[in-house]
């Protein structure tokens, strides 16, 4: 028995006729599909046509294999697995389109890219805290290796399941999405991925992956069975997959407190500063009035030092503007930052956690002896080293570094430029900070009213 066809091939064919710059009767000619068949179709009134007919239109208007696909979904949804792999390639798969252009990550991207080019690197890990970017970095890096390289892409963003749903119900790409979905929760749907991706090269992106134990051998298993396939994952808790690579993200550089201490041009700050440059974009989008002299430019990079260089917060406190000046916004970040992050435009309830309560679960989530060593590495006079974290513990040297190595891969403390010969130095990022000082108080909302009266 055939299914019953989604709605929708109607429209579909009249929508592709009508792109394609014909009548009915020149599609007609050019299909050998009559004219009567053809609108027939139009009307809704054949839903099972057979696939000859529908490749003979498809070829006769020059469609592109999604579109192909879409005309044949529309007659039989449950065609998915054998439509896709027919047409399974570089075209039919891809990462979501990037809104806005990458700004820094230069290096990072380079490395990225590079690892993912070779046979040797199949299953990397990007791990950072909450907003730092690493969503954005790997769909550069996707975007790169799928335009280049031609390998198709399979991106399932495991924290929103509203991103699937907007492919649509009958596309090949939210079919495929739920397969990869249902493999990391409960193992299912093994055979479809191993049988569509085969020996292809492909790219399977899991995007906000929170890893437990039985997902492994899930994964370990795909890639045993498809020899050519890599898989990249996003996730804010480093996880050491066996086989695999952590590839620990940093926020954005900042200045150096020395920098912003002394006479130093507004040029001189935004160079080779990319959170100052991210952040002067957001602000010529909300203040545009707002033009980039030495004060403003150095006000900023006093914004994006307090924030850490964290590209989402600066996004969020870049909004503030709208109410603040830069001055007052600095203020704020000083004393109470964790109230600027999740911008001034009220968070959608349907989107999640916000970026403040993520950050805040990311701290207050540690197990206790790293939270232990968290707080009293926050107190240290930066820069400190691990040398001097031991001594502050009372711990062995040993250990220490092996827990500050795991605090500095989560992303919650940051390791500062030295020069040649100089013990490594480290700071506890001012967010973290700020989320330990809020476990012993309630944060102060009203310290936006107090800043806006100075």
């Amino acid at each position: 028995m055939n299914s019953q066809p989604a709605h929708g091939l109607d429209v579909l064919l009249q929508n592709a006729r009508r792109r394609a710059g014909l009548t009915q009767e020149q599609l007609a000619g050019l299909s050998t599909v009559s004219v009567r068949a053809i609108r027939d179709l139009e009307l809704g009134r054949v839903q099972h046509p057979r696939r000859e007919t529908l490749k003979l239109l498809a070829n006769a208007m020059r469609l592109s294999d999604t579109r192909r696909v879409e005309l044949e979904l529309a007659v039989d949804a449950k065609a998915v697995g054998r439509v896709f792999q027919d047409s399974y390639g570089a075209d039919l798969a891809s990462p979501p389109p990037a809104l806005r252009p990458l700004v820094g990550r230069r290096p990072e991207l380079e490395a990225l890219t590079a690892r993912l080019s070779t046979d040797h690197e199949r299953l990397l890990t990007l791990v950072g805290l909450p907003g730092v970017g690493k969503s954005r970095l790997a769909q550069e890096a996707a975007s790169v290796i799928h335009t280049r390289d031609r390998v198709p892409v399979l991106w399932v963003s495991l924290d929103d399941p509203a991103e699937t749903a907007e492919m649509g119900p009958c596309s090949p790409q939210s079919t495929v999405a739920g397969w990869v979905r249902a493999l990391v929760h409960d193992g299912g749907e093994f055979e479809e991925l191993a049988t569509l991706i085969g020996s292809k090269e492909t790219l399977i992106v899991l995007d906000g992956h929170d890893a437990s134990p039985n997902v492994t051998p899930r994964l370990l298993n795909l890639l045993r069975a498809c020899e050519r396939l890599k898989i990249l994952i996003t996730s804010d808790r480093p996880v050491q997959l066996p086989g695999g690579r952590l590839l620990p993200l940093a926020p954005l550089a900042v200045p150096s407190a020395a920098e912003l201490a002394g006479e130093v041009s507004g040029d001189t700050l935004v160079t080779d500063r990319h959170a100052v440059e991210l952040t002067l974009s957001h602000v010529s989008y909300t203040r545009p009035d707002f033009l980039p002299t030495d004060t403003v430019v150095t006000t900023v990079a006093h914004i994006c030092r307090a924030l850490d260089g964290m590209p989402q917060a600066l996004e969020g406190a870049a909004s503030w503007l709208l109410l603040y000046s830069p001055q007052q916004l600095l203020d704020i970040a000083r004393t109470t930052p964790l109230v600027l992050l999740d911008g001034v435009t009220p968070p959608d309830p349907a989107a999640g956690p916000t970026l403040s309560e993520r950050l805040t679960a990311a701290v207050t989530g540690l197990a206790p002896q790293a939270a232990a060593l968290l707080r009293t590495l926050a107190t240290l006079e930066d820069p400190w080293t691990v040398d001097g974290a031991a001594r502050a513990c009372g711990t062995p040297l040993a250990g220490t570094a092996r827990d500050v190595h795991a605090l500095l891969v989560r992303g919650l403390i940051r390791r500062l430029p030295a020069t040649a010969g100089d013990p490594v130095g480290f700071t506890v990022l001012n967010l973290v900070r700020a989320v330990l000082a809020a476990e012993d108080r309630e944060p102060a909302p009203a310290a936006l009213v107090s800043a806006s009266a100075k």
